[in-house]
């Protein structure tokens, strides 16, 4: 097995040419497996796997860090299957007092140097980091995935206490938005976006991977479809600059809007865009930028509307809101009971675990390795 990393601007269909694989690989996919080849990002490390005469058996491509393409060749064809990723998931408690500077304290407790980034975005600047002194203490609860016995995809912080000149600063991941909020029930995210359009109905909505119980394959929706006739108007979810506006593979014409706190929202399958929008034109929330359409690989009229954090699509209905999250009621007496026990388990400490991970065994047409 050899690693390599997807180029930049490189289609699903141009990497299947590049392998010498009959690009009816694609053609052949149902609509949405073709909109989740439209997912597939730079510099992601992707798996080959070669037979004794140098020739590919395997290809593992990473569509996210639950699900990936997975192609084999079988009786001198080529097949292709969307898969889950196999990981194991583990849960790890660390004590750092401050030594050098924060950024390398965790690097050389833990090894891992996504989470220090991961740390910040979680604060999102309620606090100075370079405000911090030696022998200040940071205490930080997270998840990590393992795959191949290697650090798969960015930790995932629950929760954190980060001391800046002896004054303690919590965070907890809320599970019921993935939002954080501080010890009071207040978010620290001070991103707001609203509904891009008027729609009539949801027709799918969001998921990493699903098992459709009827076609035996596993599937995803990296997104939101509105239901809405060709023509409506789309507005901009947040304010914003303008990266991307032409087709985007099954996306069909798409508009990529660039936001703060490492946030992109797109707006796909567009019939049209508005007159006189740019690349790198700043968008105010609300505003007009597109019309609805079926363009692409698309079944009917609808706008698919995606959200991403830091390159990784989530869920937009947990984010949309027209004004600063503030728990109340009992969803704060719920989040205060939970942050309770996590708050005793921050201050004493854990030790490492590995949480138990449920992986549905399915029939595959050729042996998984990955």
């Amino acid at each position: 097995m050899k690693e390599f990393i997807w180029p930049k601007n490189q289609s699903f269909i141009k990497f299947l040419e590049s392998k010498n694989i009959s690009k009816n690989l694609y053609f052949n996919l149902s609509s949405s497996q073709k909109e989740l080849c439209s997912e597939l990002e730079s510099e992601i490390i992707y798996e080959i796997i070669f037979n004794y005469n140098n020739t590919i058996s395997q290809i593992l491509i990473p569509i996210n860090e639950e699900l990936q393409i997975h192609i084999s060749k079988i009786n001198k064809k080529y097949i292709i299957d969307f898969i889950p990723i196999r990981y194991i998931l583990k849960e790890y408690s660390i004590n750092i007092k401050l030594k050098s500077s924060i950024y390398e304290d965790i690097i050389n407790k833990t090894s891992n140097k996504l989470l220090f980034n991961q740390l910040i975005i979680a604060f999102n600047k309620s606090i100075d980091f370079k405000k911090m002194r030696k022998n200040d203490n940071i205490r930080i609860k997270y998840y990590q995935k393992i795959r191949n016995g290697k650090y798969f995809g960015k930790p995932t912080i629950k929760a954190a206490m980060v001391e800046v000149n002896k004054i303690k600063h919590y965070i907890y991941k809320n599970k019921n938005d993935d939002k954080y909020y501080n010890e009071k029930g207040i978010s620290l995210s001070n991103f707001m976006i609203k509904t891009p359009l008027k729609y009539s109905r949801i027709s799918d909505g969001f998921s990493y991977k699903r098992f459709h119980p009827i076609k035996k394959k596993y599937m995803g929706h990296l997104g939101i479809d509105y239901a809405a006739p060709i023509g409506r108007k789309v507005y901009a979810a947040a304010s914003g600059k303008i990266i991307y506006k032409n087709t985007k593979g099954g996306y069909g014409k798409t508009i990529i809007i660039k936001h703060k706190d490492g946030y992109r929202t797109l707006y796909a399958h567009l019939n049209k865009y508005k007159y006189n929008l740019k690349i790198g034109q700043y968008v105010k929330q609300g505003q007009h930028i597109a019309y609805v359409g079926t363009t692409g690989l698309s079944t009917g009229p609808h706008l698919h509307f995606g959200l991403y954090k830091n390159k990784k699509a989530i869920n937009p209905n947990k984010i949309i809101t027209v004004k600063k999250s503030i728990l109340t009621g009992n969803k704060k007496r719920k989040f205060l009971k939970y942050i309770k026990k996590i708050s005793k388990e921050i201050e004493t400490g854990l030790k490492n675990s590995i949480i138990p991970l449920k992986i549905e065994n399915r029939q595959t047409k050729s042996k998984i390795v990955i």
